[in-house]
């Protein structure tokens, strides 16, 4: 099928463009305002462990990983309790984009398994070529590193690059769907879902979550690396799982209606697609290139008190 078919969502007149620099510079401080107030420890020790140990039913930081069903599970487990980690939470700006690839002929199951295929199938490329690299490559990974430079652990190094170029990624897609530089996706939505997918599937190659890293270490202990693609590829769905449950909500709920809605009018859709891209771009990269380094005496970042 052609990724330029009839999912084509109509170039944005100039006339119908957003207020632009409104939104691109609201969408920079929500960025950088997130990136200041975030929790590291609420996110991922209040609510990732919690979700993760509940569903487990056991300590899942603690409790050796037994067999490849067992970890299998975890894999998934863990991605769910890590969907709204800062490793994560830029995924939420699938959402708009998904929104584009609409067909009004189709029914309703279509209308929303077409986007979220699209979006799996990149994510899941991704993954399973990481996890099926991961097990061969081993300890040779920065990720799986204890090492330290420069008093930065090589693994959030690791992180710091991945996620740095990742959020620069989703700020020029922000930019390009807000026309305000040139839009190769224009006429290509299911492009730019799929290599949204992909972007997520990368989140992985950053991801210092210890519930991941602990997965991780298990995928390189078993030796096989098809483990390792299954065990990467369910984390991914773990991760996705929320805001695909969301997004189908709200199409099957509304009947369709999100969708229309979304849709009836190109500047709606160009607005909220770019700013989420944005707003979650600019977080991403404070979060991990500004905010992480202060944290250990490199450079300075605010701090709230509950940050400290």
């Amino acid at each position: 099928m052609s990724m330029t078919s009839d999912a084509v969502t109509p170039p944005v007149a100039p006339a119908d463009r957003p207020r632009r620099w409104p939104l691109l510079i609201g969408s920079v401080v929500a960025g950088l305002l997130l990136a200041v107030l975030w929790s590291y420890e609420l996110v991922d020790h209040v609510i990732g462990d919690t979700v993760a140990n509940t569903l487990l039913d056991r300590d899942a930081k603690a409790t050796a990983i037994g067999g490849t069903a067992a970890g299998l599970l975890f894999a998934f487990v863990s991605g769910l309790a890590g969907t709204f980690t800062a490793c994560n939470i830029a995924m939420v700006a699938s959402v708009g984009p998904m929104s584009q690839v609409e067909d009004g002929r189709r029914a309703r199951w279509g209308r929303l398994l077409r986007p979220v295929g699209w979006l799996t199938l990149g994510m899941v490329a991704v993954s399973a070529a990481y996890g099926f690299i991961g097990v061969l490559l081993g300890d040779r990974l920065p990720q799986l590193s204890t090492g330290v430079v420069a008093g930065l652990p090589v693994r959030l190094i690791q992180s710091m690059v991945v996620f740095g170029v990742i959020g620069l990624a989703f700020i020029l897609l922000g930019l390009a769907a807000g026309r305000y530089i040139p839009d190769p996706f224009a006429r290509r939505p299911v492009a730019r879902v799929v290599l949204l997918g992909a972007l997520v599937g990368g989140f992985l190659i950053g991801r210092p979550y210890p519930l991941f890293n602990k997965l991780f270490h298990w995928t390189v202990e078993t030796g096989n690396p098809w483990y390792g693609a299954g065990a990467f590829v369910l984390q991914s769905l773990g991760n996705v799982a929320i805001v695909t449950v969301l997004f189908a909500s709200l199409v099957i709920v509304t009947r369709g209606g999100f969708l229309r809605w979304l849709t009836s009018r190109p500047s709606r859709t160009a607005a909220i697609s770019s700013a989420l891209l944005i707003a979650l771009g600019v977080f991403t990269v404070v979060y991990w290139d500004v905010r992480l380094p202060a944290m250990f005496d490199h450079g300075w970042f605010p701090r709230m008190p509950y940050n400290r």
